[in-house]
């Protein structure tokens, strides 16, 4: 390969599986449907690459934080699609119908915290990564990690209701 990513595809193809995951678990765990989260992980690899000279050292936390951010943007544009859209009944009341208006409630709930906040929780918790992990992608301490994630969960807490089990 020619240009600026000689040398550089070595690297990124040695940890392309790791990133993969994350950026899948991420995506997944908002959207909940495998295309649309494998769609929003290709894309946030894609532009890692582009930049992985300068975000290689973080790279996990990073490609995690875009995947999420990218699969909340198509659960807001489905959200003003549905506003547009003639309203009709939910058709089912399964387990399958539950998880997705979970999945729906959880997207919408993150929406509304403030950014900083909506990443620390989605890096914490969907992205399962480490604190340290977590401040590095956010340029942060890992006590400011700890503090704004808090805040985000106690938010999280009041917006979904009793119903929603939380948990650390």
């Amino acid at each position: 390969m020619l240009g600026r990513f000689q040398g550089v595809e070595d690297d990124f193809a040695g940890q392309f599986d790791e990133l993969y995951r994350v950026a899948y678990r991420a995506a997944y765990s908002i959207l909940g449907n495998r295309t649309e989260a494998e769609d929003c992980s290709q894309e946030a690899l894609a532009r890692a690459l582009v930049r992985w000279r300068r975000m290689h050292d973080y790279a996990p936390a990073w490609v995690a934080r875009v995947s999420m951010n990218l699969a909340l943007d198509r659960t807001r544009s489905a959200r003003r699609a549905d506003r547009l859209a003639p309203s009709r009944p939910p058709t089912g009341s399964g387990d399958g119908y539950d998880l997705a208006a979970r999945r729906r409630d959880l997207a919408v709930a993150l929406s509304a915290l403030p950014r900083r906040q909506r990443e620390a929780v989605a890096l914490r918790y969907l992205a399962d990564l480490p604190e340290a992990e977590t401040a590095g992608a956010m340029g942060c301490t890992v006590g400011t990690v700890k503090s704004t994630v808090a805040r985000g969960l106690d938010r999280l807490r009041v917006e979904l209701g009793p119903q929603w089990a939380l948990e650390d």
